[in-house]
């Protein structure tokens, strides 16, 4: 059956920029629980949000749904379309359906084990529209998302990184190909060089030309090294990303030192920013405090690189180490008015 493409508005009417005062138009870039976080909190904003989602994921139903059908990785662009359905009977539960994780019996042959129901009717759209971001359109429409959902690139990237660990005293750097498996030897050492494969691949044209028209790119938070840094290794979105007229945020992760960014202090999940992405002008980035190893060198490191610290209780007090969505909503709301009431020059 042939779905209408016509019947989805594609593309939602463009604001110049002296209409954009009293509506944000944001990009949040980012994967997994990360984006998820941010996207809970921004679509409670007064704002045209785009999503944009990496495409290395390996692992799990996402990884096994890559592998047997040739797609992009659904998974993350599942979880990005799940945190923006509308706070209403029919968006929570879609939104529940999307996330929903089946459970085999013991004695079946558990091909279905672990799999993630929203990420075969992704896939599903995909092959009868035979066009990744159309497919995540009518997905979002079906869900009632409040904003738009998109792929960084439409071809299925890969991660490499070269981890260095310590072994009778000497060093020993190790290359790893794959997100799952850089992500597990990140724990053991310290990830020294990543890269995308292809090396050449191309950035989806829909999300370089959200990058370009937001008054806000939003990164983070997430796994460092496999959720935000990807958008910077992409050179289209990089050049993208330091090209726009948009100011740039960076949301800070509530632990400095997670699974994959083992060792890392807060201050050095900026200094690995400016390394891949010198080029890009990081104007505000947003801190809970009591998360920060360092607080004064932290900020100093901000300082130098000509950026504005902002601090705020982001954390759910029901849960430790989860951004709460109301807390954080007003954190951004902070940060974006203090720019757009002049308190910041440049």
């Amino acid at each position: 059956m042939d779905i209408p493409t016509h019947a989805i508005p594609l593309v939602a009417p463009r604001l110049r920029p002296s209409q954009r005062r009293s509506r944000w138009k944001i990009t949040a870039l980012g994967g997994g629980h990360g984006l998820h976080a941010s996207l809970k909190a921004l679509r409670l904003l007064d704002a045209d949000l785009t999503a944009i989602v990496t495409v290395a994921d390996d692992g799990g139903s996402s990884g096994r749904i890559r592998d047997e059908f040739g797609v992009l990785p659904p998974g993350d662009l599942r979880m990005a379309l799940s945190a923006l359905c509308d706070d209403s009977e029919w968006g929570r539960t879609w939104a529940r359906v999307m996330q929903h994780r089946f459970t085999t019996l013991p004695d079946s042959p558990r091909s279905m084990e672990g799999h993630v129901l929203g990420n075969f009717l992704i896939v599903t759209l995909w092959e009868m529209l035979g066009d990744a971001v159309e497919g995540l359109n009518w997905a979002g429409q079906l869900l009632g998302a409040r904003g738009r959902v998109l792929p960084m690139s439409t071809d299925p990237l890969r991660i490499k990184g070269t981890v260095v660990r310590e072994q009778d005293g000497q060093p020993i750097a190790e290359v790893y190909e794959g997100q799952v498996a850089l992500a597990k030897a990140a724990h053991r050492g310290s990830v020294t060089d990543i890269c995308l494969l292809p090396e050449d691949a191309s950035a989806t044209p829909q999300a370089v030309e959200a990058i370009s028209e937001a008054d806000w790119n939003v990164l983070g938070p997430g796994s460092w090294y496999t959720s935000v840094m990807p958008h910077l290794l992409l050179n289209d979105s990089r050049r993208a990303l330091a090209e726009s007229q948009a100011r740039t945020l960076v949301t800070m992760n509530l632990s400095s030192s997670t699974f994959e960014a083992s060792g890392l202090r807060s201050a050095d999940h900026l200094k690995i920013l400016r390394r891949y992405a010198p080029e890009l002008h990081i104007d505000a980035v947003l801190a809970d405090p009591s998360t920060l190893d360092d607080e004064a060198y932290f900020c100093q490191v901000a300082e130098n690189m000509g950026t504005k610290v902002f601090f705020d209780r982001v954390e759910s007090k029901a849960k430790e180490s989860v951004h709460d969505p109301l807390r954080l909503a007003a954190a951004y709301k902070d940060v974006f008015s203090h720019f757009e009431s002049g308190g910041v020059s440049g």
